[in-house]
Parts: C-alpha cells; sequence; structure tokens
C-alpha cells in the first residue's frame, strides 16, 4: 500500500504544469551542455553560451504554445508551420547576433556561429517543433483523463440511481407485509423486523463499495427468502442451494434482488390457493460464476382491486450489468406458460 501511495504522489507531482516544464527545460540545457562541451573543453563558457541559446529557445517554445498554436494549429497545418518557419528565420539571427557580440573576444566561436547559421535555424525548429509535439500529446492526454473522469462520474450516478431503485422497493413490500402480520397479531411479527434490520444494515453499511463478499450477498438472499417463508401461506416450495468455493469472491452488491422481487411478486404471491415453488441455485467455478432462479406461475392470476406500483425488472439489471461486468456476462430467460426461469453467468473478475 505504502508503494503504490508513493506513486501515486510521484504521479501527481509529474503531471503538475511547472514539473514537468521543469524537466523540459533541465533535460534540453544537459543535452545542450553536453553537445557543446564536444565543441569547446571551457565549461564555464559552455554553460553561458548554452543559457544564452536556452533563453532564445524559451522565447520560440512559449510564443508557440501560447500564441501559434491556439490560433493557429487547429484551423491550417500549413499556415502554421509557415509561421514556425517564418518565426525562427527572424528569431536565429538575434540569437547569433548577441552570441557574437557577447564573446566578441573568441574569434574561433564567432567564426563557427557565422558557419554553423544553418544548423541553429534547423535547431530552432526542431525545438519548436519538439514544443508543439509534446503539446499535442499533452492536450491528448489530459482529455483522455477528463473524458475518463466524466465516464466514472457519469457511471457511478447512474449506478447509484439503479440502486436507488432497489432498496426502498423492497423495503416498501416488507413492511407491508409486516403491516399485514401486526394487524393478524401474528407470533411472526418478530421474527421479520429481526430478519428486516438484518436486510437493512446490510444495505445501509455495506452495499455502498463497488465490490462485497459474495458470502454477505447470499446471507442477504437467505435472509430475504427467511421473510418470505414467514409470510407465505400453504406449502410453498422455497430452496436455495449453493455450489463451489465461495468464501473469497466477490460481486457488485444487490446483483441479484430483482430476481428475487419478481419470482415472488409476478410468480409464488399469485398462487391464491398456495402451493408453487422459488428456486434458486448459485455455482461458482473457479473465476465463473452461475445464478438460477425459476418460479412457477400461476394458471390464473387473481383480480387486484388496486393497481400495484411495478417493480424495477431487468431494464435495471442488464443497465447494471453493462457498466459493471461489459462483454463479461450472459443473461438468459425462459418464459413458459407455467414456469419462468432466469439464468445469470459472469465473470467474477
Amino acid at each position: 500500500m505504502t508503494a503504490r501511495r508513493f506513486i501515486d504522489r510521484l504521479y501527481y507531482a509529474l503531471t503538475l504544469r511547472p514539473v514537468y516544464h521543469s524537466l523540459f527545460w533541465v533535460t534540453l540545457f544537459t543535452i545542450m551542455v553536453f553537445l557543446g562541451l564536444s565543441q569547446h573543453h571551457d565549461l564555464g563558457f559552455v554553460l553561458e553560451a548554452e543559457l544564452i541559446s536556452l533563453i532564445f529557445y524559451g522565447v520560440l517554445v512559449y510564443f508557440n504554445l501560447l500564441y501559434l498554436i491556439p490560433r493557429y494549429l487547429a484551423r491550417n497545418v500549413l499556415w502554421y508551420l509557415g509561421l514556425v518557419i517564418v518565426t525562427c528565420a527572424l528569431v536565429t539571427p538575434i540569437r547569433i547576433l548577441v552570441l557574437y557580440l557577447k564573446f566578441s573576444g573568441d574569434f574561433g566561436y564567432q567564426e563557427q556561429l557565422v558557419h554553423d547559421q544553418p544548423f541553429l535555424f534547423l535547431g530552432s525548429f526542431l525545438v519548436m517543433l519538439l514544443s508543439t509535439i509534446f503539446r499535442v500529446i499533452t492536450d491528448w492526454w489530459r482529455y483522455q483523463r477528463e473524458k475518463q473522469n466524466l465516464m466514472t462520474q457519469t457511471i457511478q450516478s447512474e449506478l447509484r440511481f439503479l440502486k436507488s431503485q432497489i432498496n426502498p422497493h423492497f423495503l416498501f413490500n416488507t413492511l407491508n407485509n409486516l403491516y399485514a402480520l401486526t394487524l393478524k397479531k401474528s407470533d411472526r411479527a418478530p421474527d421479520i423486523v429481526l430478519k428486516l434490520s438484518e436486510i437493512m444494515r446490510y444495505m445501509l453499511y455495506e452495499c455502498n463499495e463497488k465490490r462485497v463478499l459474495l458470502t454477505k450477498e447470499i446471507q442477504y438472499i437467505n435472509n430475504y427468502l427467511d421473510l418470505e417463508r414467514l409470510r407465505q401461506t400453504g406449502e410453498a416450495d422455497i430452496r436455495f442451494t449453493t455450489e463451489g468455493h465461495i468464501s473469497d469472491q466477490t460481486i457488485a452488491p444487490l446483483l441479484f434482488v430483482p430476481f428475487l422481487e419478481n419470482s415472488f411478486k409476478h410468480g409464488l404471491n399469485h398462487h391464491v390457493q398456495g402451493g408453487g415453488f422459488v428456486r434458486l441455485h448459485l455455482a461458482v467455478r473457479g473465476e465463473d460464476l452461475e445464478f438460477f432462479i425459476e418460479n412457477s406461475k400461476a394458471e390464473r392470476l387473481p383480480r387486484q382491486e388496486h393497481p400495484r406500483s411495478g417493480g424495477i425488472g431487468l431494464v435495471n439489471v442488464r443497465q447494471r450489468l453493462n457498466i459493471l461486468y461489459p462483454d463479461s456476462y450472459n443473461l438468459s430467460v425462459e418464459d413458459e406458460p407455467h414456469r419462468y426461469a432466469v439464468t445469470l453467468q459472469l465473470q467474477l473478475n
């Protein structure tokens, strides 16, 4: 964790504009001094001469960054390159004149300046071109980071919205069931309150993470099913089995809740005479998870006196899966006259 924090801080420091500009100039000055020492062995002379050249390079680079690139590069590349050449043609003679007058006592160096005019012009042009490439790369990189940050914020907002549709809906149904049992003064009401408190603790304190332990999600399902068993009448067959190594796996929280809700709301709850079934099976094989749920369908749906609010449905589930497990899941539905089944296969990591 310490090494990761150090890398993050180093990355943040290197992406600060004053830092990478300073690194650019220090690197360029070092290269210039190294090349100058290959021609002149007086270190003090080379440092002074290359510092003057560096000042002229700075004028060229920041004139390019602050004026030429913003105004002309995107409009017309050829026109921009022409202005770069003109700028180098104007600044290079001034640089040569300053160096010529500064080192007036060194006739060999003055003669070399006059002889190397084309190379000095080419060096100025290459430095401006290098600054252009550097600017284009940093702008592209900054755009990609901003785009990624915006995408991340959008995804997080969408996930919060999708998950917010799950929690109140289940709570609303459970409170309705609890209210019905309290009216009957049922002995099962305290058990429902206890299970509901465990579910709400999980929702409020543990589901804000991007991933939760699969074991906790399974416990949530068991609590959900226990609530339904307390509420159901008749001989309803409610079963949940697991298979494979599940202790160390993680998964997006509340991913299976819509399937659970729909299996009871649109399936088992319509069996007026009791009976019916909801069967779940969760299998983990390596990094692959398969979740299967099926429920019976009543032959005749009971007439509803009042319209009920709709569930969050498979649309919500697919949206979350597309965000959380892109290109790594498969969701299939079997809708038969007396049976409804959903199979979800996904890669956990």
